[in-house]
C-alpha cells in the first residue's frame, strides 16, 4: 500500500500522525513479505490439491472455456426443419382462412345499410330544428 495513503488512513481511524520515515513502515513492510509468502504457499497447495483431484477423476485439468461452442451442424439441420415447419404451418393457417372466408356481405346486411342510406337522406331533409333534435336523440 502507499506509504502516503496509510499514513492518511491511520490518522483516519486513531488521529495519531505518523512520518513517512516511522519505524513502523518497516513493520508493514515485513508484515507484507509474510502474508506475500503464505499466500503463495496456500495457492501452491490448492494448485497441487486440484492436479491431484483431476488425476483422481481421470481428467487432465483443463482451463475453463471462456467461449461459446460454435453451432453444431445437427444443432443448424433441426433449426432449419424448424423453420420449414413453421413456413409450412403459416401458409396452411393461411389457405384455411382463405378458403373458409365468406365472401361479401349477407343479404341482410346488404338491407340494413340500403336502409340507413335512406334514412340519412330522409333526416338531410329535415328542417334544421328537427334534424337538431332528431341528431341529438341519438347521440343519447
Amino acid at each position: 500500500m502507499d506509504q502516503h495513503k496509510l499514513r492518511a488512513l491511520v490518522f483516519e481511524k486513531t488521529g495519531v500522525r505518523i512520518d513517512i520515515d516511522d519505524p513502523v513502515f518497516a513493520l508493514v513492510a515485513l508484515n507484507e513479505a509474510v502474508l506475500e509468502e503464505a499466500v503463495e504457499r496456500h495457492i501452491a497447495r490448492i494448485d497441487a490439491a486440484s492436479r491431484q483431484l483431476a488425476a483422481q477423476a481421470g481428467h487432465a485439468a483443463a482451463p475453463a472455456a471462456t467461449a461459446a461452442p460454435a453451432i453444431a451442424p445437427r444443432e443448424l439441420r433441426l433449426l432449419g426443419a424448424a423453420c420449414v415447419i413453421a413456413l409450412i404451418s403459416a401458409l396452411v393457417v393461411l389457405g384455411g382462412q382463405a378458403a373458409l372466408r365468406q365472401p361479401g356481405l349477407s343479404s341482410e346486411q346488404e338491407q340494413a345499410l340500403r336502409r340507413a342510406a335512406r334514412l340519412e337522406q330522409a333526416i338531410q331533409q329535415l328542417d334544421p330544428r328537427a334534424r337538431a333534435q332528431l341528431q341529438a336523440e341519438l347521440q343519447k
